[in-house]
Parts: structure tokens; sequence; C-alpha cells
């Protein structure tokens, strides 16, 4: 087994940098026998990985091979069938269950005990061992006394076992191992052959020791006899003098076998942990940063140069000259490595968004040069989908690399801040250009100016030189990125302009019938505006996701306080710092979106007043779903902004149009009827409740409302005590019944109160308008009355009214006569004529008011009656018409107009 072992370990493991730790010979389980070898080796470099590995001779027999490999962390259990019996089958469980039988018993419990070992020196998940007795997994694996010495040790866990005490080489010390290595030329140039020599003179001393050992028995039974002899003879010194020699001698051999025991451990340590592989170095050299292959060589070759330059030495390694030497390499690979990456990564940046400037620049020259082609098409298809370009691509890239620039970053910090520039510089040239060309897709889309914008829209596509030379620019990191021009800020304008002319401003006093309100143009408006933040939201998330990504600038759970460190590896930047820093990187590349977005916000609310009401509200949901991801995101920060503006301007409209409110003017001419303002209030109450009907900052509205509807109040009042045409009665009946009716229909909760209030003035002013229209009817009767009631005040009994020369049944008889039916009916007739011209067609209360005037007429005529029975019983006389009577009056008037 010993012979298999060595040609295995030389013809199939040394290739490939591997050390073979144990191995078992055996077949597979119930059925025809055909031996393999299954083998446990551990790769020479770090990070060491520990595999599992089926080899088995060639058809022809002349040869070995790999057949299956596998990773022993993907073991999961191993079962020896029986722990107290002797039995040479077991079972490896991987992916699945392997099932084997070993040549003897021996072999198989020295492979599990080999296997116990690695998974208890490299393996955090611990595998399950099954039938395999306690006492088999303390010992060493009998495979390991045949491997190698540096072998046996790894997997015994010799770099583990604790070593002695250090202690400081000697003077005389210090003289000798120089000129041990003086005498080997290649002592510091090749230390392991170094390290090979010093254990072949070690294992002859060691003989040498054991020879001297031996004779110093043989003369020390010779010494005993001639002692014996000597006694009497008096050579008793010279006998003491002879073992004074023999332990001086023994300690001597002893001393020098322990200083190189412990020269031999400290070369070792070095050799271990200051050794990068050719491998490594090689691709930190000149390996490919382009193709993944190359870059999963990079990375790894990086991490293990940082846990070389990271090796806590030991005390006195620092001024070897071997470890000065092999510094100074690490060093200068991790300074050519970094120059490699810096500058391929800036190539990256530099190609990257030149490439995408040129595909975008390139389709809209193209567009516009092809023969017959129509500019407007150019425009259709441009304005067709308001969308922002997604750089999901040029990410995925750059994300390859993320685990360079973290290193970069541990290592090079002004190398990594360099970079973190460029990119700043570069993407926000690119997002500047793609995000003006955005906004003013969107501003032509809401000025609703096609018209216009056909013949001013080839502005906007630079031409093929401003195109190079901004290509041109990006290649020598100067100047920034121009936006399109165009000239739509006159575009603006006159769409503003003409918008204005036709949809009404939130109370505009001239133009407020529902007819005259855009609600398509307001729709189409809202639905851009949403357009607009829905684009923007998953952009700059995306990007902000990158930069935590590829800068390495994630949220850390605990981060202690900075401190400088000693293996030159720059401490962690703490948390808040990381998130200022992606902050600021944010505020770099986006810096247009808020000035933009102001931009816009400022259009739409010059387009048409109400739009402030559709910003508020889409603003304050994507400011709240921002604030819910990322509160100090540069998001959210942006949004909340803007917010501010928003609010600023829907704050302002409405104390615009409170203003509007306060100059009303009404003509003297023609009857008030319902104020504009009071009309604009509804629509504008409708509207905002459609649109803020699930909205976050409802609370804007309802101070909006209390506001408005105290402004609409006020006014109401002042207009009615202007009005010359109308009766003040009429105007504060007509316009509190209208506020009324529509606080009563929107049931806006924050305004009960005033739809109480409402209420009771539209009520009170019915009551004082009726009566004071319809006045006395029955004039001279009511004199007449009043001065009956004046002598039953001044102590006249009721029944003696009559006896009053003045008030005696004659003289009411005479009264009564004068107010026949067909009188009072003619009277009734210019009465209502007088109401119908008081009141307005628009809020129908004529009928209203008739009724009311009819309920006080009857009043008063029971009233009279009531005081023709008390002063004068008995007496038989009545009105000349009944209540009957009046109710017919009062129907046929109503019904003939």
């Amino acid at each position: 087994m010993t012979a298999i072992k060595h040609a295995l370990q030389r013809d199939i493991f040394t290739p490939n940098d591997e050390r073979l730790l144990g191995i078992v010979n055996v077949c597979k389980a119930g059925k025809k026998k055909k031996n393999c070898f299954l083998c446990a080796t551990v790769t020479t470099e770090r990070p060491v990985q520990v595999k599992v590995v089926k080899v088995k001779k060639s058809d022809k027999g002349d040869f070995y091979k790999r057949q299956q490999t596998w990773e022993l962390r993907d073991l999961t259990e191993v079962d020896a069938k029986d722990a107290s019996k002797e039995n040479p089958e077991f079972d490896l469980h991987f992916d699945k269950v392997y099932r084997w039988l070993a040549s003897s018993t021996a072999e198989k419990n020295s492979f599990i005990s080999c296997i116990w070992k690695l998974n208890q020196r490299y393996l955090r998940k611990k595998v399950e061992f099954v039938n395999v007795s306690s006492q088999l997994l303390e010992e060493l694996p009998k495979a390991e006394e045949s491997v190698p010495s540096g072998e046996s040790q790894s997997v015994a866990g010799g770099d583990e076992d604790a070593l002695d005490e250090y202690q400081e080489l000697s003077t005389r010390e210090e003289q000798d191992i120089e000129s041990m290595m003086e005498m080997c030329e290649y002592a510091i140039s090749n230390a392991e052959a170094f390290a090979e020599q010093l254990s072949k003179e070690l294992q002859v001393l060691d003989g040498a020791n054991i020879q001297s050992i031996m004779a110093s028995e043989k003369q020390v039974n010779i010494l005993m006899q001639l002692l014996d002899e000597a006694l009497a003879e008096e050579m008793l010194q010279s006998v003491k003098e002879q073992m004074d020699q023999i332990s001086q001698s023994n300690r001597l051999i002893q001393i020098s076998n322990t200083n190189n025991g412990k020269l031999l451990d400290e070369i070792q340590f070095l050799v271990n942990y200051m050794d990068l592989s050719k491998g490594h170095i090689r691709a930190l050299q000149e390996g490919d940063l382009t193709s993944p292959k190359g870059i999963e060589a990079c990375i790894n070759a990086s991490e293990a140069l940082l846990q070389c330059m990271n090796v806590a030495l030991r005390p006195g390694h620092e001024k070897l000259m071997a470890v000065k030497q092999q510094q100074l390499l690490f060093a200068e690979l991790r300074d050519t490595f970094a120059r490699r990456l810096t500058n391929h990564l800036n190539n990256v940046f530099v190609h990257q968004v030149t490439d995408i400037l040129l595909l975008h620049g390139f389709y809209r020259s193209s567009c516009l040069s092809l023969p017959g082609h129509d500019q407007s098409s150019t425009l259709s298809q441009h304005t067709a989908d308001l969308t922002l370009p997604k750089h999901n691509p040029l990410h995925r890239d750059l994300l390859r690399y993320a685990k360079l620039m973290e290193w970069l970053k541990n290592t090079h910090r002004e190398k990594y801040e360099g970079l973190s520039r460029t990119y700043v510089d570069y993407m926000s040239r690119l997002y500047e250009r793609e995000i003006k060309d955005f906004f003013e897709v969107a501003k032509i889309k809401m000025a609703g100016t096609t018209k216009e914008a056909k013949g001013k829209f080839a502005t906007l596509p630079r031409k093929e030189s401003a195109l190079k030379q901004e290509t041109e620019s990006l290649h020598g990191s100067s100047g920034k990125l121009t936006g399109s021009t165009s000239s739509l800020n006159k575009l603006t304008v006159q769409g503003s302009n003409s918008r204005r002319s036709q949809s009404s401003s939130l109370l505009d006093m001239g133009n407020m019938s529902a007819s005259d309100l855009d609600v398509a143009d307001r729709t189409k408006f809202d639905k851009i505006f949403e357009q607009v933040l829905s684009e923007l939201e998953p952009l700059c998330l995306a990007e902000q996701d990158f930069i935590s990504k590829f800068f390495k600038l994630q949220q850390h759970p605990t981060v202690p306080e900075p401190e400088e460190s000693d293996g030159g590896t720059p401490s962690r930047t703490p948390p808040q710092a990381e998130k200022d820093t992606v902050r600021l990187m944010m505020n770099k590349i986006f810096q247009s979106i808020e000035t933009e977005l102001n931009s816009l916000i400022s259009l739409g609310d010059k387009i048409d007043s109400f739009n402030s009401l559709y910003m508020l509200v889409k603003m304050s949901h994507h400011v709240w779903t921002a604030e819910n991801v990322d509160p100090a995101s540069f998001l959210s920060t942006t949004l909340g902004n803007v917010l501010v503006t928003v609010k600023r301007n829907f704050d302002k409209c409405i104390s615009g149009q409170i203003r509007q409110m306060e100059m009303e003017k009404i003509s003297k001419k023609s009857k008030v009827g319902i104020l504009s303002f009071v009309i604009g209030f509804e629509e504008f109450a409708e509207l905002a409740e459609t649109i803020f009907r699930s909205a976050e900052r409802r609370g804007d509205l309802d101070k909006a409302y209390v506001k408005l509807i105290r402004a609409v109040f006020m006014n109401v009042e002042k207009v009615a005590s202007e009005s010359q045409k109308t009766p003040r009665d009429v105007v504060m009946m007509e316009n509190f019944h209208h506020i009324f009716s529509t606080l009563s229909r929107l049931k806006i909760s924050c305004l009960d109160a005033e739809r109480r209030e409402a209420k009771h003035k539209y009520t009170d002013h019915l009551q004082s308008y009726v009566i004071n229209s319809l006045g006395q009817p029955l004039e001279k009767l009511n004199h007449f009355f009043e001065g009956v009631e004046a002598r039953v005040a001044q102590g006249v009994r009721e029944e003696e009214v009559s006896y009053q020369l003045a008030f005696n049944k004659q003289e009411l008889r005479k009264v009564i006569k004068e107010y026949p039916g067909k009188e009072v009916k003619k009277g009734l007739d210019n009465l209502y004529k007088k109401v119908d011209k008081h009141l307005c067609e628009e809020e129908s209360l004529l009928q209203v008011v008739w009724h009311s005037m009819q309920d006080e007429f009857i009043r008063q005529y029971k009233h009279f009656e009531d005081l023709i029975g008390r002063c004068y019983p008995g007496s038989g006389i009545t009105m000349e018409f009944t209540i009957q009577d009046m109710l017919e009056y009062f129907s046929s008037i109503a019904q003939s107009h």
C-alpha cells in the first residue's frame, strides 16, 4: 500500500498541487468486484480545499487515473455499519449514498479516522459519523504514519499544537545560524531545500546523540568498575571529572537538538504563511480582466495576496532578510495589480458610457438624415413612450468586479476613491443628458401643443459634430454633457397662455362652468406626472443599489470605531460615513433631477392651477413610499425637497383664489344669483375629493377646505351687503343654500360645522326674506288688529274691546269688506312676480319661498280669526275669504307662472 501511495502522490496529486493523506482499497458493495481507491486529499494552496477522490487503474492497467471527485464539504454522513464488530463495509452520503466494501477493516478504520480529522480541522459544518466507535475517532489514522512529515502534521493538527515559549537567540547562537546559512548558498533563495537539509542534519545529530548515549552507558559501566577498583587506590577525583565531561556533552547535544527543532518550526511557519503560488503571481501581473474565468483568478489571487500581507509575524521575523524581501515582493505585486485594475476599470467606464451616448445620438441623427424621413415621425417615436433608459446591463457587467473593488478599498484607498470620482463624473454626464431629454419630452406632452412641437422638435437632437465633441470630452475627463437645446421655453409659455384662456383656474371668476373644465387634459397631466415619478424612482433605486454593492458601501450591523491597522489594511468605514458617501455620490450623479422636477412642476402649475392637487397627491405618495424603503436615501430626500415646492404652490394657489374672492365685483343692473366663487368651491371640492380619495396627505386638503370655506362665507356676506338689485336676504339665502347642498352631498367630515352653519344662515335669511317680502298683505286689517292688541295690552278686557268707538263691530266689518278674495289674489299675484324677479333659476328656490309665504299668510289669517273670536264673540263676523280659498290662490298663481 505504501508503494501505491507514493505512486498516486507522484502521478496524480502532485501535478494538481494536492497532498494524499488517506487511502483505502474498495469495491462497490453488492456488485462484481472492481477494485479502486478512495483517496482523501488537501490542496497545497490556500484556501485549503479537502476532497475525496476515486482513483482506478486504466483499462490497460499500466497507470492510474481519476474517475470521480467529491468535495468533503458536500459529505453529510459516514456510516461504518457496526461499531463493535469488524465489518469492512461503510457508506458515504454525498448527493446520494455510495456503498463501499473495503479490502480490510483496518484500512476502512484508518480512512474513516482520516476523514474525521480533516472534518474537524477544515470544515465548519461537521459531518455526522454513524456506527463509528469513539476510540477510533480519537486515534490518528495509520495511513498518516507513512505520509511525509509535513502532511501528517497537517492532518493531526500540527499547526494547532502549542509551541514552546519563544526564546531569543544568544549572540553565539545567531553567529552559528549565520555561519550555517553562509555554508548553504540557497538558504535564502530556496527555504524549502534549506529546511530539508536542516532536517537531514537533525536526523544525523539524533543518531549521533543516540550513539553517544549508548557509548556513555558503556563508559558508565566501565567507570563503575573502575570506581570499585579505585576506591582503595584514591582515584575518585578522576572519575568525577569524566562524569562532568559526559554530562556537559549530553547537555550540549540536547541544546543543539532543541535549537534545530525551533529553527525548523520558524522556517516552516514562514513557508506556509508567506508563500504565494506562481499561479497567483501570474494572475496579479498579467491576469485577464475581461473574461469571467480571468476575473475569478484575479479575485482569488488578490485575496491570497492580502492574506499573506496581513499575516501576524512572530517577534523577530521582521528582521529576517528573506521576510523583508517577501514583503517587498508583496507590496510590488499589490501596487502593480492596483494600477492594472484601476486602468482597466477607467477604460470600462469610458467605453460603456461612450457607447450608450453614441447609441442614443446615432439613432436620432440617423432618423433625421434618412431620405424622405419626416421629422414629425421622429417626434412621434420619441414621445410614444415616456421612459428613461435602463442601465442594468452596465451594472451587471461592472458588478463582476465588486470583490476586486473591495480589495482595492482595503489596500489602495486613494485609487479606490479616484475610481469612485471617475464613475460619478461619467455617470453624471450620462444621466444629465438622458434626464434632460426625458423632461423635455414630458414638458412637450404636458403642454399639449404637438403642432408647434413638430417644427421645433428638430432642434432636440444635436448634430453629429456636437455628439462627437461630447464623446471626445468623455475621454479627456473634461467638460460636461450638455442637454439638448430647444425652444421649449417659448413652447411652454404659449401652451400655458392658450390653456389658461380655456381651462378654469381653481376659482376663476369668469370660467367656472363644468363644461369649461378640461377633465381629459387634467387626467392626461396626472398620467404624465405619475409616469415621470414612476420612471425616476426605479432609476434612482437601481443606481443607489449598484453603488452600494459595487463600491462596497452596504450598511453593517456593528462596526468598530476606525483605528489605524498594523497590516496595511485600512479600517472599515463606519455605517453613517458609508451612508453619507452613497448620498453624496447620488447627489452628484443625479444633480439635475431636483431642478428638472421643479421646472416641470412650475410648468404644470402654469398650465392649470388644478394640477397642484394632482401633483401634491402623487408626490406625497412617492415620498411616503421612498421613506418606507430608506428615510435617509437620496430619492427620499430629493422627493421631500420637491414636495415642499409642490405644497408651497398648492398653498399659493389657495391664497390666490381667496384674493380673487375678495376682488369679486357684481353688476348693479342684474340680479346676483349664485356667486361664481361659490360654484368654483363646489367644483374644486368635487375634484379634490376624487383626487384625494386615498391620499396620504389628506390633512393638507382639509386645511385648504377650512381656509376656502371661511373665505366663501365672508365674501358671500360682503357681496350681499353691497348688492343693490337683489335683496341681501336673497343673496344670502340662495348662496348658503347652495353651499349647504354641496357640503351635504360631498360629506366632507372636516366641514361638518360649516355645513350646519350654512344651513342655519340659509334658514334664517329665508324666513327674514319671507317676512319682509310678504309684509302685511291685509294692511288696514293689520293696523286695526294692532290697535285691538294695544287696547288689550293697556288693560281693556278682550270682550269689552267691541265697545271702544274706534274698534266696534261696524268698524271691523268696514275694514273686512275692503279685502275681498279677488283683491287678495291680485295682491298675491303681484307678490309672486316680485319674488320671481329676485330669485335665480339655478337654485330653484322659488317654490320653497312661495310655500313659506303661504304658511306665513295662513299664520296671519289664523291670528286674525283668533282675535275676532276672542274680542267679538257671537258677532258672526268672518273674513271675506277662507283658508281653502287662500290655498287655491297660492296654488293657481304658482301653476300659472
